[in-house]
C-alpha cells in the first residue's frame, strides 16, 4: 500500500502571540510571520514612532541609531499585520520595568483575549569590549535586558498560558551563548543564562501544555549586522559553514515552527539556526 502523503501546514489560527523587540529585526520577521501563519499578535519595543524623541537616546547606541535613521518600525510593523485581515497591537515596553511588562500582557489579553505566544526577542547588542574593559554599567543594564527582561516576561505571561493549558514560548538565544563571543561577556553570559532558563521553564511547563525553546541564531543579516565592522562581519561569515549571513526571516521560520502544533513534543531545545558557525570549519 502506497504510503499517504500528508502536506503539514504551520497554523497557528486562533493564537495570539506577544513579540518583544518587534519593531526591527528578528523581532519584526517574527512579528509578521506568526501574522502570515494566521496569529492575531502585539508587537512590543522599547521604540514606537509616535513617541520618539531624543529622550529615547538614553537607551543606549542602538536605539539612538535607530531613531536618526529611520529604522523603528513597531507602528508600521502593526499596520502590517492589519492589512493580512489579522489584528494587531503596538505597545511600548521595557522589558527592565516589570510594572510596563504586566501592562503590556493586560492590555494584549484585553485587546487581543489572550497570549498563548510569547517570543522573548528584546535584548541589546552594543557592549562590546573585552572583559577587563568591560562597563560594569552596562554589564547591569545587559543582564536586565537581555535576561531580566525574558524572566520577567514569561512570569507575566505564565498564568495565562496555565488557565488555558497551552502555551508557547520562544527564547532568542545566541551562538555567542554556547561557543562565547571575543569582546562580548556580558552579552555571551546573557545569552547563556538564557538557556538555563529555557530548560527550566520547559519543565516547569510541561504539566501545563506550556513548551519553552531557545533559538540560536548564527550570524544574521540585520540592521544591527550591516552597522558593525565590514571586516569583522566577513571573518564570522568566513567561519560559517554555509558561508553566508543568515537571513531574518529564516530565524522567523525556525520561531513559527516551534509556535505550532507541529512542535507539539519538542520542548527545552537549543535550536541552532546557524548556518553551522559552531561546527570546525575550515
Amino acid at each position: 500500500m502506497q504510503a499517504e502523503i500528508v502536506a503539514l501546514q504551520i497554523d497557528l489560527s486562533g493564537r495570539v502571540a506577544l513579540v518583544t523587540g518587534g519593531s526591527r529585526g528578528l523581532g519584526r520577521a517574527d512579528a509578521l510571520t506568526l501574522a502570515r501563519a494566521g496569529a492575531d499578535v502585539a508587537v512590543a519595543d522599547l521604540l514606537v514612532e509616535s513617541e520618539l524623541s531624543e529622550e529615547t537616546d538614553r537607551y543606549g547606541a542602538l536605539a539612538t541609531v535607530a531613531r536618526q535613521q529611520g529604522l523603528v518600525h513597531t507602528e508600521e510593523t502593526v499596520e502590517e499585520i492589519r492589512t493580512m485581515g489579522r489584528r494587531a497591537l503596538a505597545l511600548r515596553c521595557d522589558v527592565t520595568n516589570r510594572d510596563d511588562v504586566d501592562a503590556a500582557v493586560a492590555r494584549t489579553v484585553d485587546q487581543l483575549g489572550s497570549v498563548d505566544i510569547l517570543v522573548n526577542n528584546a535584548g541589546t547588542l552594543d557592549h562590546v569590549a573585552q572583559f577587563a574593559n568591560q562597563s560594569p554599567e552596562l554589564w547591569e543594564r545587559d543582564l536586565r535586558v537581555n535576561l531580566t527582561g525574558a524572566f520577567n516576561c514569561a512570569q507575566a505571561v505564565w498564568p495565562h498560558m496555565q488557565e488555558r493549558g497551552w502555551g508557547r514560548i520562544v527564547n532568542m538565544s545566541s551562538v555567542a551563548g554556547t561557543l562565547g563571543g571575543f569582546g562580548q561577556a556580558s552579552y555571551s553570559t546573557t545569552k547563556a543564562g538564557l538557556l538555563g532558563l529555557t530548560k527550566t521553564l520547559a519543565m516547569e511547563g510541561a504539566r501545563h501544555g506550556i513548551t519553552c525553546n531557545a533559538i540560536v541564531p548564527g550570524v544574521i543579516g540585520t540592521e544591527a549586522f550591516h552597522m558593525a565592522s565590514s571586516a569583522m562581519n566577513e571573518r564570522i561569515v568566513a567561519r560559517t559553514a554555509l558561508k553566508r549571513p543568515g537571513e531574518p526571516q529564516e530565524i522567523a521560520n525556525a520561531v513559527a515552527f516551534l509556535c505550532s502544533d507541529l512542535a507539539s513534543f519538542v520542548t527545552g531545545l537549543e535550536f541552532n539556526v546557524s548556518g553551522g558557525v559552531e561546527l570546525f570549519v575550515f
